[in-house]
């Protein structure tokens, strides 16, 4: 597990403070999704995705839920919410190698790229989906456009990213 976390805790902390926008909360993130993956560790098929893809849709969940049960407790007073932004101090936390920060940032370099070459419409749903965290009916208010079309486009989209991003998979680049 602790191997899992290492390689899968960076990710899903960048993915979960890109959807809640609150470090205390994307930390939350982290370990709900942890849990459930020691949990449902049986349930993993190999078949149907790699770990990584498994890892990130369960964090994505954790993430959105949150969000969605912040938007009902609106109601905190600002010292809360000041409390919630700040840092607290790492325990035991361990600085990314070098050769792990330059993989990071190639891998990043290499998903935007193929981001890019999606056609706009496409590009547009994936990225209110998972960088702005909204559900595909969300995207469809948000877009002017049926539901049956977004959920289209951001099945192409993903198709096409899966295709494009084989190589950083497992035996591709690390």
């Amino acid at each position: 597990m602790s191997t899992l976390y290492d390689r899968y805790a960076p990710g899903v902390l960048g993915l979960a403070l890109r959807i809640t926008r609150e470090q205390a909360d994307a930390e939350d993130v982290v370990v709900d999704t942890f849990a459930q993956v020691w949990r449902d560790a049986s349930r993993f098929e190999l078949g149907r995705g790699s770990v990584g893809a498994w890892v990130a849709t369960i964090a994505r969940s954790r993430a959105l839920d949150l969000v969605r049960s912040r938007s009902r407790r609106r109601n905190l007073d600002d010292a809360a919410e000041a409390e919630a932004n700040t840092t607290p101090p790492a325990m035991g936390a361990t600085t990314p190698s070098p050769i792990a920060n330059v993989l990071a940032d190639e891998r990043s370099r290499r998903v935007k790229a193929a981001l890019e070459t999606l056609p706009p419409a496409q590009r547009a749903a994936l990225e209110l989906a998972y960088f702005d965290g909204l559900s595909q009916s969300e995207i469809a208010e948000r877009l002017v456009e049926p539901l049956g079309t977004v959920k289209t486009r951001t099945r192409l989209g993903l198709r096409r990213l899966k295709e494009l991003l084989a190589p950083l998979g497992p035996g591709g680049i690390a």
